[in-house]
């Protein structure tokens, strides 16, 4: 072989190791970029479904919240209603004529009152001179306040042993204490 034969050979030889070790780089190149694109296209899923579940859970807790206040925006209607009921109630029973006043007085002091209590009438009862004279009043040993009460219609009895507050607002408060779910139902059909 001659000089320029093993020359030749050797830059042939080289020229394939090259193009064999470009060849084996483009490879792990392709490979890793392949492997790269997998990688990139599984976190992107990943993050995708993170961000699907976290904006579900925004959404399904702005919906709850919102709810939420609808049902208090609504229970408050609601019991403004029944406030209202209420309060004409009160109004009715401070605007009641004379027979229904001396009458519901009657029943009043035959349930709750006791020998030789005294009765302090609300500043705004019309009837004083009429539920003073039942007999209960008498039968009773009831006294009659000169004084009177800042009150919402009705009276006190103020006694020894308890004072009972029978006030037109105190019996309504009770009333409304033991009634005012089955009033609920009735109006809203809840």
């Amino acid at each position: 072989m001659s000089e320029q034969a093993i020359v030749e050979r050797i830059i042939s030889d080289a020229e394939q190791e090259a193009r064999d070790i470009i060849n084996d780089a483009e490879e792990k190149a392709a490979k890793t970029l392949a492997e790269a694109s997998l990688r990139a296209q599984r976190n992107k899923q990943g993050v995708e479904a993170e961000v699907r579940e976290k904006v579900t859970g925004i959404f399904d807790g702005k919906a709850a919240t919102a709810r939420l206040d609808c049902a208090k925006i609504a229970l408050g209607e609601k019991r403004g209603v029944i406030d209202a009921i209420y309060s004409r109630a009160l109004a009715q029973l401070v605007e009641l004529n004379k027979a229904d006043a001396v009458f519901l007085a009657n029943r009043l002091l035959s349930a709750y009152a006791e020998d030789g209590d005294e009765i302090v009438f609300a500043e705004n009862y019309r009837f004083v001179q009429d539920v003073s004279a039942l007999p209960v009043v008498r039968e009773k040993g009831l006294k009659v306040s000169p004084k009177s009460a800042k009150i919402d219609g009705g009276f006190m009895l103020c006694g020894k042993n308890s004072d009972k507050n029978l006030s037109y607002g105190a019996l309504l408060a009770a009333d409304r204490e033991e009634f005012q779910a089955d009033i609920a139902v009735s109006l809203f059909k809840v």
